[in-house]
Formats: C-alpha cells, sequence, structure tokens
C-alpha cells in the first residue's frame, strides 16, 4: 500500500504542477490583456486549486504510511538532511504552498474586478508553485 501510495504521490504531481502553470499562465495573459473573468479563467484556477487539494491529501496519507515520514520524526532525523527534508521540511512547505494557493483563490472570488481576479491568482499562485518547486525531492522523483 505504501508503494501505491508513493507512485499516486509522485505521478498526481505532474497533473498538480501542469495545473497549477496552466493557470498561472492563463492568468497572467488575461491579466496584462485586461480580459474579462470567464468561465475558462474559473475552471483552470480550481483545477490548479483542486489538484493541488488533491496532492496534499495523497501527501498526508503517504506521510504516515512512510517509514521515512511520521514514524522517522525524531531528534536524530533533524541532523540527517535527508531525514529532515521528509520529516519537516517537504511537508511543512508543500502545507504553506496549498495555504497560498486556497488563499489567492479566495481572495479573487471576493475581488469585483476581473483584473484583480486574475492578478490575485497570478500572485498567490505563484507563491505557492515557487514553494512546492523549492522542496520537491528532485533527486528521487520518477
Amino acid at each position: 500500500m505504501y508503494i501505491g501510495f508513493q507512485h499516486l504521490h509522485s505521478y498526481l504531481a505532474y497533473f498538480a504542477l501542469a495545473a497549477l502553470v496552466a493557470a498561472i499562465g492563463y492568468a497572467a495573459f488575461s491579466w496584462l490583456s485586461n480580459k474579462p473573468f470567464t468561465k475558462a479563467s474559473k475552471i483552470l484556477a480550481i483545477t490548479g486549486l483542486v489538484s493541488a487539494h488533491i496532492q496534499l491529501v495523497v501527501g498526508f496519507l503517504l506521510y504516515f504510511l512512510s517509514p521515512r515520514g511520521f514514524a522517522n520524526l525524531s531528534g536524530d532525523a533533524m541532523g540527517d538532511t535527508i531525514s529532515r527534508l521528509y520529516v519537516l521540511e517537504h511537508p511543512l512547505t508543500m502545507l504553506i504552498a496549498i495555504v497560498l494557493i486556497t488563499v489567492g483563490h479566495s481572495t479573487a472570488k471576493r475581488q469585483t474586478e476581473d483584473k484583480q481576479k486574475h492578478k490575485r491568482i497570478v500572485v498567490f499562485y505563484s507563491l505557492g508553485l515557487f514553494l512546492i518547486l523549492l522542496r520537491i525531492p528532485w533527486y528521487i522523483w520518477p
């Protein structure tokens, strides 16, 4: 079961990253071109948000199933770079990134001007994506 969740978490990440890049790209183009916030804008933003949340849920399940995750939480793990990444840095950074993406989507919905909606998505989704890219363990990612 652990291996299955590990593969699911790795391969869902491709979809989540693509959805975030698409949402950011479309919102940036629309923001700079003064385009209206259309149904396509909303669908892309929600797709990025939902894919990031699904990835987070699978990641939390993996965190508690993995011998590298919660089971490895100790003072010794903080001394080892790889263990610290799996136990603390990766999960915490991803949680912060998803919170930023969620805040961006929530605040964009409340804006009255279309340009401000696009701007919120670009800013917050980009910050979230930056944090995600910062803490992906690239050396083991398939």
